[in-house]
């Protein structure tokens, strides 16, 4: 049980919160009441002075129009379109934003200029052999192999280095015509008759020229003129420097000249094959420098240039192939290795070039939003060119020095949408609703799906 004095001292809070609860009510009162009746009257001045609404439009969807207020499925009131918001000479789509809007939405701008643009472009390569600085030894006639000088894979051999030795039945053969050629025409050179003398003649030059398509070697033949013997091993000589690649015979091996003895490949100069997607290619030129690094060769950066972009993308990856040319006079790149690579493009010179997220991508055509004087916005169709580096190149529909919304933009393009679409549908003629066929009078009627609420629908 509570004490009268407890009692008495409850009341007392309790009527004084109760007078403190009064005061808050009206002091709010007092201020929202004034704001709300300027606010109202503002309204009421702002409607009066534009005169009677033309038609009303559905807030969420402009194409919807009524002759009569009315209200959408969820209950919002259409919005009226008035003479004079057709009365200007904006672009279609401009839209005025209060500067504390403005704010509020968080609204950049940036500005469109002149400059130079690249892009760097890393890439996964593949180093192999230089096509153009490899050689497969085949025989020229058949026969069998006596002997190898050369015998393993990953020797470095000079250029007319001897490979084989190879019995050859041709060979020989060959050989003893030569030397009969060289005897008939020593017996006959003085002869009376010249046709005799030069038919001589010709015999040791064509004997001569079948020796050499048979790949005998000069010092071989040089041999064979001053010896008069016949030789039953001739060597195979290497026409050019490198590495030897693969063995294709070995000692007693019957080869023909299908058999491929060698395969060399001069390594002081590798072919690397990069991978670029489809979507960089067009940054990629001829003889643009590279920078490649590799896993096996820490701290080392090797310096090439594009010599060859191929003409068609691969199947499976989706990439197209580019081939860069590097020197290896020190052997250390070897074929099959992967590498890192870095592409340095050409620069742009000279492009208007505004921030990638300044431009509104919709599919079927690109936009920006151009400040004008007044608190406009006005959108701008556009040409895009290359981009890099969250930059893009705007080959035309902007400037350079205009200004452009670079956030908020997309909530800016709602209201450009809703204020393009409301003007298309001012652009008719006198009598004729929006939404109506041309010729066909307004008569209070509005879409079916549409039901209009009046002041008697609210009580």
């Amino acid at each position: 049980m509570k004490s009268p004095l407890e009692k008495t001292l409850m009341n007392k809070k309790i009527i004084l919160l109760s007078a403190a609860l009064l005061l808050a009510g009206a002091a709010i009162g007092y201020l929202v009441a004034p704001k709300g009746a300027s606010e109202t009257g503002e309204q009421s001045t702002e409607q009066a002075g534009k005169g009677e609404p033309l038609f009303y439009r559905n807030a969420m969807n402009p194409s919807v129009t009524s002759p009569v207020p009315a209200k959408d499925n969820m209950g919002m009131d259409y919005i009226p379109v008035y003479a004079d918001d057709s009365q200007n000479n904006d672009v279609a789509g401009t839209v005025k934003i209060d500067p504390v809007v403005v704010q509020n939405i968080g609204v950049r701008t940036a500005k469109a200029v002149t400059g130079n643009l690249s892009r760097t472009i890393r890439a996964v390569g593949k180093i192999d052999y230089n096509e153009e600085k490899m050689a497969r030894i085949h025989p020229k006639t058949e026969g069998w192999i006596e002997k190898l000088f050369v015998d393993k894979t990953g020797e470095t051999v000079k250029e007319d280095t001897i490979l084989l030795e190879v019995y050859s039945p041709k060979l020989v053969s060959t050989q003893q015509e030569y030397l009969l050629a060289l005897s008939n025409q020593k017996t006959l050179r003085r002869s009376e008759f010249p046709d005799v003398s030069n038919g001589a003649k010709n015999l040791v030059k064509t004997t001569y020229e079948r020796l050499q398509l048979l790949d005998v070697p000069e010092h071989q033949i040089k041999e064979l003129e001053k010896t008069k013997k016949v030789k039953k091993n001739l060597h195979i000589h290497t026409p050019v420097a490198g590495t030897i690649v693969r063995i294709g015979a070995r000692e007693g091996q019957f080869v023909t000249p299908n058999t491929e003895l060698y395969m060399i490949a001069d390594l002081s100069e590798v072919w690397v094959y990069a991978d670029i997607y489809e979507y960089e290619i067009p940054w990629v030129k001829l003889g643009d420098k590279v920078e490649m690094e590799l896993a096996g060769i820490p701290g080392r950066i090797f310096t090439g240039k594009i010599s060859y972009i191929y003409p068609y993308a691969e199947a499976k990856t989706r990439t197209i192939k580019a081939r860069v040319v590097f020197d290896n006079p020190d052997l250390i790149l070897r074929p099959e290795m992967f590498a890192e690579m870095t592409i340095h493009s050409e620069e742009q010179k000279d492009a208007v070039i505004v921030p990638a997220e300044a431009v509104v991508r919709s599919g079927t055509r690109n936009q920006v939003f151009v400040v004008r004087d007044g608190g406009k916005f006005e959108p701008k169709d556009i040409i895009l060119g290359l981009e890099s580096d969250g930059k893009v190149i705007v080959l035309s529909g902007v400037n350079a020095g205009d200004t452009v919304v670079t956030s908020a933009q997309f909530l800016i393009d709602s209201e450009s949408k809703l204020r393009e679409a409301t003007q298309k549908m001012l652009e008719v003629a006198p009598g004729e609703t929006p939404n109506m066929e041309p010729g066909m009078k307004m008569d209070n009627t509005i879409p079916a799906n549409e039901h209009i609420h009046g002041a008697d629908d609210d009580k």
